[in-house]
């Protein structure tokens, strides 16, 4: 029995060419979608996509499931919740070696993983105890007025190849404590995770005698995706990936007058002030540029140095390139394992020529790894160009492990203006000892991010904080704070408790 064969069994992965599932019900029908592993290019297995009829059937189980989950008080709810976070403590490392193997992350990233899904289920259960509404006096003589909060129905989930099985968690911990049910669409390229965490959630409703449509999963293209768009028995979809997917997502659930919740595209930045710590700069920067293989779209795209310690930082950030190790995943020894495909790796090399092409200066080269342990055709080497921030190609994402340096001078304000000259809008860090730069930083004048960091890079973000970007970024907002809100519908109540009817306003209508 192979490695990926014993993980897959320990995750009761077994019916790989079931592709759709609501827990117990498999469908055949649809094309075949191949799961080749970027870590040595060797086929994991097959799953079948979902076709419009197989599609109706996992909606119908999802709507009927919807009208008998919603009435369960919402702690109940939490309490399957605590208990799919605790399966996934059981199962953390086979499901992050899954997520390791299929995607390419390293082992550590993966298990990382799985533990943010664990964290966000301890999040969810002690807000199962706290979907507030509000109180307010009225107006009118005895009334009451008071808001509160009902789950909204179905929550369609699109989900990207780069964190294959944790922001599906984000969404629906959230989604089940607030009584909504799920359908799943992961990235075709990561579909086995998709069906391993299908699993561990069907065992859990299944042990407790819950619906099976409470969690529905479906395999497929783009065009199974605008399946789940375009239906308006879908209030709510919650999609992830790039700017130009989420526009379409955005522009089909906003013509049938649905709600979006996107997280998009990034073009991260770090600014390096004369009084950053270079040691913690470097550390972040590195990490940020290279973690996931630049796959993330927190990834530090760009970094933005003061022009006095210019030749400083980029010194000691070179130095850390040489360092890094770059190979199969599951070896915890190394730093950097694959790309997703070859597809990334020719939008890779395509990036370092057009950088080249627009006036750029390679300082780290990049290429493609050939040989022993890179025969998947994958790995490539993290790479670091000089570049300004109006060329084409830093204006653009680019999901590779490439870092531009920008130069500025004079203060924080003229880093800003660079920072914030792209259109996407996700996170931004700067390092500073200065007080007065971490605060302009994050002040009304300072970064255009939904995520701004001090003295921290711009990749890795806890549960607590809402997650989610401005501009191109897509606005949307997930994990922590108030992000549970947008799973439910706002209702407004009032109640007359008095003999009389008085209208708002001092409007009379006498009868």
């Amino acid at each position: 029995m192979t490695t990926i064969q014993k993980i897959l069994l320990d995750l009761n992965v077994k019916e790989l060419n079931a592709g759709t599932s609501t827990g117990s019900i498999n469908f055949g029908e649809g094309k075949t979608i191949d799961s080749y592993s970027p870590v040595d290019g060797k086929l994991i297995g097959r799953v079948t996509a979902t076709t419009k009829d197989d599609y109706e059937k996992v909606l119908g189980s999802a709507l009927k499931a919807f009208k008998s989950f919603r009435i369960i008080p919402a702690p109940q709810r939490g309490e399957l919740v605590r208990q799919f976070g605790d399966k996934l403590r059981e199962l953390k490392q086979p499901l992050g070696e899954l997520v390791s193997y299929e995607m390419g992350k390293s082992l550590q990233e993966g298990l990382g993983e799985v533990q943010e899904m664990i964290d966000i289920c301890n999040f969810a259960v002690g807000l199962s105890r706290q979907l507030h509404g509000l109180t307010m006096h009225s107006e009118r003589p005895g009334h009451r007025m008071y808001e509160q909060y009902h789950p909204l129905g179905i929550v369609g989930i699109i989900s990207a190849f780069n964190f294959p099985v944790a922001v599906w968690a984000w969404n629906t911990s959230l989604a089940w404590i607030c009584g909504d049910v799920c359908i799943w669409k992961p990235s075709e390229k990561t579909p086995l995770c998709g069906i391993a965490c299908q699993n561990i959630i069907a065992s859990v409703l299944k042990e407790n005698k819950m619906p099976e449509g409470i969690s529905c999963l479906i395999n497929g293209d783009l065009n199974v995706g605008e399946l789940m768009t375009s239906d308006s028995r879908i209030p709510l979809i919650s999609a992830t990936g790039s700017t130009r997917m989420g526009k379409i997502v955005a522009q089909t659930v906003a013509g049938r007058l649905g709600k979006s919740l996107l997280e998009l595209g990034g073009n991260n930045a770090i600014i390096v002030t004369p009084d950053a710590d270079i040691k913690m700069t470097v550390i972040g920067a590195v990490f940020g540029a290279c973690g996931t293989a630049g796959q993330r779209c927190t990834s530090t795209r760009r970094l933005i140095i003061h022009e006095s310690i210019y030749d400083k930082v980029i010194n000691a950030v070179v130095a850390a390139y040489k360092q890094l190790r770059i190979g199969n995943p599951l070896d915890e020894n190394n730093h950097v394992g694959p790309v997703i495909d070859t597809d990334a790796v020719k939008m890779y090399l395509s990036a370092l020529d057009k950088v080249v092409a627009e006036g750029g200066n390679i300082l780290v080269e990049g290429g493609v790894l050939q040989g022993e342990g890179y025969e998947s055709g994958c790995y490539v080497k993290p790479a670091i160009a000089e570049a300004d921030n109006s060329f084409v190609i830093v204006q653009h994402e680019t999901f590779a492990p490439i870092l531009y340096l920008l130069k500025y001078t004079g203060g924080v304000e003229n880093a800003l203006d660079l920072q914030n000259g792209v259109a996407q809008g996700l996170s931004s860090a700067i390092m500073t000892n200065n007080l007065r730069e971490a605060e302009h930083f994050l002040s009304v004048q300072g970064s255009d991010c939904g995520i701004s960091n001090v003295n921290i890079g711009t990749s890795g973000a806890e549960i607590g904080g809402a997650f989610g970007g401005e501009k191109d970024t897509g606005g949307g907002r997930e994990s922590g704070s108030d992000a549970w809100k947008i799973y439910m519908r706002r209702q407004t109540n009032t109640i007359n408790y008095t003999t009389e009817l008085p209208l708002s306003q001092g409007i009379k209508f006498d009868l």
